[in-house]
């Protein structure tokens, strides 16, 4: 593969491992987070640090962003000093936040408007798919730059699907986490009703992981729950944005989604009682 020059705008638990796996794969990238202390293993590795994402943005082939809220996707796109301010014509721009798909329109309608290209492709797979590679890419945006950009998805992830125009990529990562945000309940709640009974819980998971009521959250998150593991492998606070760009994209489709708002109302509480920075596995923190 031929080596690009990328930007990579926001190295935190996820960014900083897809930053390690480009670098490997031979890229050169230049990173800019806002705590530069925490981007240093990537400086040591290679990557080249910028003041600014502007100055991450200037002159590379493709940008990478992701940004942990709507509000700061704004900023680094279309603030002042943002992406758009110094971007040459032709350049990728990704979009790694979970977002709303209308911002993820206006990104790509700003992008064709200045002769760029914007895919919206939101990951899933956490801090383990992260590290190792593994991350699932939901994309919108043209199918050609899709197409191009393919083999980069491909150095740090393996489920990459296009879901079609600006936009889809974002509405199918909300399908990815209204499944989450509801079913960590049904995790939570099995692990609290097998601790009660007196289980053995690690032989608990060996039978139910592989039987109808496996998932990825049950085979990766219930062994840190019965660990008292609480690190974010996906931020508490992050999930509840998530949860209500969700909500407010289901009212706009007149659309009722009761276990998702139960699951809000739940983190919400967590929230409350200091467990933003957590992962979300804390939600086992509700029956205690």
């Amino acid at each position: 593969m031929k080596s690009q020059k990328i930007g990579f705008i926001g190295t935190g638990v996820m960014g900083a491992s897809i930053v390690k796996h480009l670098l490997n794969a031979g890229h050169e990238v230049t990173i800019y987070t806002r705590t530069k202390s925490k981007a240093e293993e990537l400086i040591t590795l290679g990557a080249s640090w910028a003041s600014s994402p502007a100055e991450a943005s200037k002159d590379q082939h493709i940008i990478f962003t992701m940004v942990g809220y709507p509000k700061d996707v704004e900023e680094v796109y279309f603030g002042t000093g943002g992406i758009f301010s110094v971007v040459k014509e032709d350049t990728i721009l990704v979009d790694m936040t979970t977002s709303e798909p209308t911002f993820a329109k206006k990104i790509y309608n700003e992008a064709k408007s200045k002769g760029l290209h914007s895919l919206d492709a939101p990951v899933s797979g956490g801090d383990i798919g992260a590290k190792n590679g593994t991350l699932s890419l939901m994309v919108g945006g043209d199918f050609n730059i899709f197409e191009k950009m393919k083999p980069i998805f491909e150095v740090f992830g393996q489920n990459i699907i296009y879901q079609g125009e600006a936009g889809n990529g974002q509405h199918t990562k909300m399908c990815n986490q209204i499944a989450i945000a509801s079913g960590m309940i049904g995790v939570c709640e099995s692990m609290a009703y097998g601790l009660k009974a007196g289980l053995s819980m690690d032989d608990v998971l060996r039978s139910i992981t592989a039987g109808a009521a496996g998932s990825w959250s049950l085979s990766n998150l219930a062994p840190r729950i019965l660990k008292g593991d609480l690190e974010p492998g996906f931020y508490i606070k992050h999930i509840i944005k998530d949860m209500k760009i969700a909500l407010d994209e289901a009212e706009r489709m007149n659309l009722q989604l009761p276990g998702l708002a139960l699951a809000k109302s739940m983190y919400d509480q967590l929230l409350d009682e200091g467990y933003g920075d957590n992962g979300t596995q804390a939600l086992v923190e509700y029956y205690k």
